[in-house]
């Protein structure tokens, strides 16, 4: 198997691993303190950066569907931002979650689908690839 790590893929994995794991932190724990706001500067940041490092990841050179996820994650993530500088919890809230579960959970559950990368790394080492 040829399976590249590129220094685009490490950042990106790096952020949206960690992205992850904070998110689910701050899903349970308290909202609205000052550690809260902390940790979600953090993570909005971590967000950032996977989102945008998709953009120096092309398997054949041009941009797939999946660039259109990163569009969607940084219109989400600023909107989500926006709605808790004015005070709307409610929806920012609902973005948030909809971000990290749409943006975190189930698009990275593409990553390890056979032909992509993780995939083929998974598949493989479990020998049914």
């Amino acid at each position: 198997m040829n399976a590249t790590f590129t220094p685009a893929i490490l950042i990106h994995l790096g952020a949206a691993v960690a992205a992850l794991l904070l998110g689910f932190g701050i899903f349970v724990r308290r909202k609205g303190s000052f550690t809260h706001r902390v940790l979600g500067r953090i993570w909005a940041g971590l967000m950032l950066v996977t989102a945008i490092s998709t953009y120096w990841i092309r398997s054949d050179g041009s941009f797939s569907w999946i660039h259109g996820l990163s569009v969607a994650t940084l219109i989400a993530l600023a909107g989500g931002i926006t709605l808790a500088v004015k005070g709307n919890i409610t929806r920012h809230r609902r973005v948030m979650g909809g971000l990290y579960f749409g943006a975190l959970i189930i698009a990275g559950g593409f990553a390890f689908l056979p032909e992509r990368l993780l995939g083929k790394l998974l598949w493989s080492s479990m020998g049914m690839l």
